[in-house]
């Protein structure tokens, strides 16, 4: 502000009671085995174009970063558990659990290196905000279907030494129990060689639409874990991934009850 191989479609997802909007691996195919020419230029032109340079670097994304730290810490508030521990160089997934669509900002502020997040197309073509999306490389995903250039898309950010943020539950969940976690992250690990780091995120913003979410006050605890190695020429069968993709719940898991006993009261509900 994602079945053959899930991603998270976007940081800013509908709620769980929802039906689940997905992003994967695969792409389905046409309706129409002529697409029409606007749809095809729009996922073009879209998809972000990567280059070897620091990002943190450019003025524009400093001064993006700048508005966050004193919307999503001054504004808003947000307690660290446990600090951030991304590379400070070199490629990198980060995995959350997903409660708001306040939640890309939250953890953005409190981190140093840019994050390349995943989101939902048609919030990442609103005008208003189309520039700051594009500015970020936020990587628009195709909900309607199964969008292989967005994982192109992610494992072209990671060749490219980026931050790659995701939420592998694939939409927000209300209640304060894990969604299933979907395999996607496991394969782009796998694939691209590169760590992934595990974090969990709770606050008043849980529940609350997103533009009541980033309208009003919210107190946020975030707690980030150690990386967690990708095994090196491991297998990508459904069963490995499966379990691979458990280790990353797991490690979710244990910072949520991290965060509990440092915020008992706030999580008693």
């Amino acid at each position: 502000m994602t079945r053959t191989v899930g991603l998270s479609a976007s940081p800013v997802d509908g709620p769980a009671t929802k039906p689940p909007r997905e992003a994967a691996a695969t792409v389905s195919p046409a309706r129409d085995a002529r697409p029409n020419r606007r749809a095809r230029k729009g996922n073009s032109d879209a998809m972000p174009q990567y280059t070897s340079d620091r990002p943190e670097d450019r003025l524009s994304i400093r001064l993006l970063q700048a508005f966050d730290v004193c919307f999503a810490r001054i504004y808003h508030r947000v307690n660290v558990v446990s600090p951030q521990r991304l590379p400070k160089h070199g490629p990198a997934i980060l995995v959350c659990n997903h409660v708001s669509g306040l939640d890309p900002m939250l953890i953005q502020s409190v981190c140093p290196r840019l994050i390349v997040w995943m989101m939902a197309r048609e919030y990442y073509e609103i005008r208003l905000l189309h520039w700051a999306f594009k500015t970020i490389e936020a990587i628009p995903v195709d909900r309607s279907g199964r969008d292989l250039a967005a994982t192109r898309a992610a494992m072209r950010a990671l060749q490219a030494g980026r931050i790659l943020g995701v939420f592998p539950e694939g939409r927000i969940e209300t209640s304060r129990e894990l969604l299933p976690f979907q395999t996607g992250v496991a394969l782009l690990a796998q694939k691209a060689g590169v760590p992934v780091y595990p974090a969990y995120l709770d606050g008043t913003q849980r529940g609350k639409e997103m533009v009541q979410a980033y309208l009003y006050r919210n107190c946020a605890t975030l707690a980030f874990g150690a990386a967690i190695e990708t095994p090196q020429g491991g297998s990508t069968s459904k069963e490995m991934l499966q379990a691979q993709t458990d280790v990353y719940a797991e490690a979710v898991l244990r910072l949520r009850a991290a965060t509990e006993r440092a915020y008992p009261r706030r999580h008693e509900k």
